[in-house]
């Protein structure tokens, strides 16, 4: 169910972000007199679930159509010198079709909803783009297509869906920060009872129980932005308080690599092990433990923490085990089961106090711009590590499988709406990548126009979409192939 769920949220995201982002290509294009003639939601090889379009002042909608013919006939012949196949293509006359046909109305947009959820395109007259349509481009250029407009405008309709994403995220995080205001753990709180940490962090010389005092020199308020600043600032050094004592902990220098590459949380909070609650079937419940209670040991093991609990108790799957118990002034001792998943059905309480900054609905605004920005700027930061062989952080890109891993297992209105606007600015960003293909693409060869004075032949273009895609399909098939390995590791 958790991973239904997940997939939900997940197709749920993508759609959002797919309508905005081509929404952002179809508004810039009819403000410039470009006509779309496909506005899709998900891709419709072959056929669509559903399309409607507005023939002769009326609306039409088909269900589960095989695509409509191209308005255009191919005729195909044989060079007698090269002994080649050449095409030609000839525009089908709208007046020798019926008054319904679908064809009619070339100059509306059809909208529909597509099989493969995979994204979704915008279809712009004129333009090269995935649907390759070489019949329209062979056709005399017309006012009304992308080709015919001025670079500038051409440059407008191109980023239109890139910031549309941005404006996307923007106005989430303002709703967010208006309503819930901006919650964090702070380094302070954690330090209460200092940090957890896992193979990793060992390696990098910390320890649990270590209070983090500054990250190379500087204070760090919000304890969950620790790890990544130390990933993109390239941290020397932590100064820890170990054991009462204030200490320097210097970090290898291929600290950032081996976190990149880990893929964990290496650093988390600690705290002690109280009962918030129980699952149904709670095998900890059946056997008399309390809300408040607080676990201390596991078969005479002492695991004061949650973290020293969970690392315990994989050890003991689908056995019966012994829980020592601190309950008022009491400590007691319990006989559990434990499943075969190493649970025994309780939520740890939360002992950690939740900061909270409020906000305004016009403190907000500002707020919420700032936190677009520094999302955009940190992920471009994060992209430029993964494209450096060195860092090796190109093992850590991953599909729809990761994609999808980042929502939670429940559904909660407040964390989807935080992991739209995060995926929002992800596809802001690499779709103004400069890849044939994508729409950072296109703007490439703009900007190259707008400077030269020389615009580039629809053959380039066509060859050079060809080659960005197959980048493109192959950086897809990796990404998710990436996520196949860890499901068997």
């Amino acid at each position: 169910m958790a991973v239904l769920i997940k997939i939900i949220q997940l197709i749920l995201a993508l759609s959002i972000l797919v309508i905005i982002h081509e929404f952002g290509h179809f508004i810039a294009s009819r403000i410039f007199g470009v006509r779309v003639e496909k506005f899709y939601m998900f891709f419709d090889w072959k056929f669509s679930i559903f399309r409607c379009k507005r023939v002769n002042g009326k609306w039409r909608f088909k269900f589960f159509q095989k695509n409509e013919p191209e308005k255009y006939i191919t005729h195909e012949t044989t060079n007698p010198l090269t002994n080649k196949k050449e095409y030609t293509y000839e525009k089908i006359d709208l007046n020798t079709l019926p008054e319904d046909d679908w064809r009619r109305a070339e100059d509306c947009t059809e909208f529909g909803l597509g099989w493969v959820p995979l994204g979704g395109y915008c279809k712009i007259a004129g333009m090269i783009d995935e649907s390759m349509d070489q019949a329209q481009m062979a056709q005399e250029p017309q006012p009304w297509e992308f080709r015919t407009k001025p670079a500038w405008q051409r440059l407008i309709i191109m980023i239109g869906g890139v910031c549309m994403n941005v404006v996307l995220a923007i106005l989430i995080y303002i709703g967010l920060i208006a309503h819930y205001g901006e919650q964090y753990i702070s380094t302070e709180e954690v330090n209460k009872y200092g940090i957890a940490v896992d193979s990793l962090g060992y390696n990098l010389g910390l320890r649990d129980g270590d209070k983090i005092l500054t990250v190379n020199g500087e204070y760090i308020e919000d304890f969950s932005e620790i790890p990544m600043h130390m990933i993109l600032e390239k941290t020397e050094y932590i100064e820890v308080e170990r054991d009462g004592e204030k200490m320097v902990v210097e970090l290898p220098e291929d600290a950032v690599n081996q976190i990149l590459k880990a893929r964990t949380v290496f650093i988390s909070t600690r705290m002690p092990f109280v009962v918030g609650g129980f699952s149904n079937g709670s095998y900890a419940e059946k056997a008399g433990l309390l809300v408040n209670d607080q676990i201390i040991g596991i078969n005479e093991v002492e695991t004061p923490y949650f973290q020293d609990f969970k690392k315990e108790i994989v050890n003991h799957r689908d056995e019966d085990i012994s829980l020592m118990v601190v309950r008022d002034i009491d400590t007691l001792t319990y006989v559990t089961h434990v499943g075969g998943d190493a649970t025994i059905g309780v939520y740890a309480a939360q002992m950690l106090q939740v900061s909270t900054k409020e906000y305004t609905f016009w403190q907000s605004i500002p707020r919420g711009f700032k936190k677009t920005g520094k999302e955009l700027r940190d992920y471009w930061r994060q992209l430029k590590l993964i494209v450096n062989p060195s860092t090796g952080a190109y093992e850590s890109l991953g599909g729809f499988i990761a994609i999808g891993s980042i929502f939670p297992d429940t559904f909660i209105w407040e964390q989807f709406w935080r992991m739209t606007a995060f995926l929002s600015i992800i596809l802001a960003v690499m779709n103004i990548l400069p890849i044939p293909g994508l729409d950072g693409g296109h703007v490439l060869f703009l900007i190259w126009e707008v400077i030269t004075g020389r615009k580039p032949s629809d053959k380039f273009l066509e060859r050079a979409t060809t080659i960005g895609f197959i980048f493109l399909l192959m950086l897809l098939i990796y990404a998710n192939g990436n996520d196949i390995i860890r499901l068997f590791r």
